[in-house]
């Protein structure tokens, strides 16, 4: 029964959308901003969980012998056809409510909200390739590489610019502390492309044949693990460590802003062994949801 509460959180990717919000605490948190209403936190639980079902729903094509998650949509097709459809309604009506009571705000953004709106929903589209061909066929997916960055480019705006677009939409207050911002938005940004590096072995077999040239599959397990992620981590501990002395950042306040840069250069030392699906998906994910809740406690000790 267990097993299958599990699977069904984070092979039906709710568990994405708990990350989703919880990242958006954190930022919201450490700007010091106002909470957003209740129903844009709904709205943003529902939506990435929506995205993603229907993303990998769209290019599992028939069933894999050696894929548990494969196995899992295809047993319950059913149930997902449902759930979509019942989720992608709600999420209407919350979307519904939100323009219904924000109408004039949201007339009235300026210029630079609407280009990040545009930016955002693009990059999302396009990383799946969910635009229609007609339209555009570049998949972001396919470059490789950069699929990673692009991954982490998204979660870093769900994060850090979505709450501040909402922020000025719900109350008409901007945020002008622009050092800070685009310091907590590059942390995110390059955290997340770790973590999506790191995800990419997961897909390393597949993507080799596929000839996608991810990290892991242009350098090597090894080289991606101790010339790309460790380095950039470390980087990032570094530089942590200057913007805190910048800032003025209490011990307290540094040391839980560290603990993730350090368990996440453990998993990643350890990735030289290969994982299950469910390992990916609950402790390489899980690195992200425990950056959100070090860095909300980290904010507790700030005066």
């Amino acid at each position: 029964m267990f097993g299958k509460i599990i699977r069904f959180i984070f092979f039906g990717n709710y568990f994405v959308g708990i990350l989703a919000v919880a990242l958006t605490l954190e930022a919201t948190f450490q700007l010091r901003l106002p909470l957003n209403s209740l129903n844009y936190y709904l709205l943003l639980f529902l939506a990435p969980t929506i995205y993603y079902t229907y993303a990998y729903n769209k290019v599992s094509t028939k069933p894999s012998a050696t894929n548990p998650r494969n196995q899992w949509y295809f047993k319950h097709k059913q149930f997902i056809n449902w759930s979509q459809a019942v989720l992608f309604i709600i999420c209407m009506l919350l979307a519904i409510n939100l323009l219904y009571r924000n109408f004039q705000h949201i007339m009235g953004l300026p210029i630079s909200y609407w280009i990040a709106i545009l930016i955002i929903i693009t990059a999302g589209g396009l990383y799946y390739g969910l635009l229609p061909r007609s339209f555009l066929k570049f998949n972001l997916r396919n470059t490789g590489w950069l699929k990673a960055f692009v991954i982490g480019f998204v979660w870093a705006c769900c994060a850090n610019v979505l709450p501040l677009i909402m922020l000025k939409i719900e109350t008409g207050v901007g945020y002008h502390d622009s050092v800070l911002w685009t310091w907590l938005f590059i942390k995110n940004w390059m955290f997340c492309t770790v973590n999506a590096i790191i995800f990419d072995i997961k897909d390393y077999p597949t993507d080799a044949n596929k000839h996608l040239r991810t990290f892991v599959v242009r350098y090597g397990l090894r080289r991606t693990i101790f010339s790309i992620l460790i380095p950039l981590l470390i980087i990032g501990l570094v530089s942590l460590g200057i913007f805190a002395s910048y800032k003025g950042f209490g011990l307290p306040q540094v040391l839980f802003n560290v603990l993730p840069f350090i368990l996440t250069i453990y998993v990643a030392y350890s990735m030289h062994r290969r994982k299950n699906i469910l390992y990916y998906l609950m402790v390489i994910d899980g690195l992200i949801l425990f950056k959100a809740i070090c860095g909300i406690i980290g904010m507790q000790f700030v005066h």
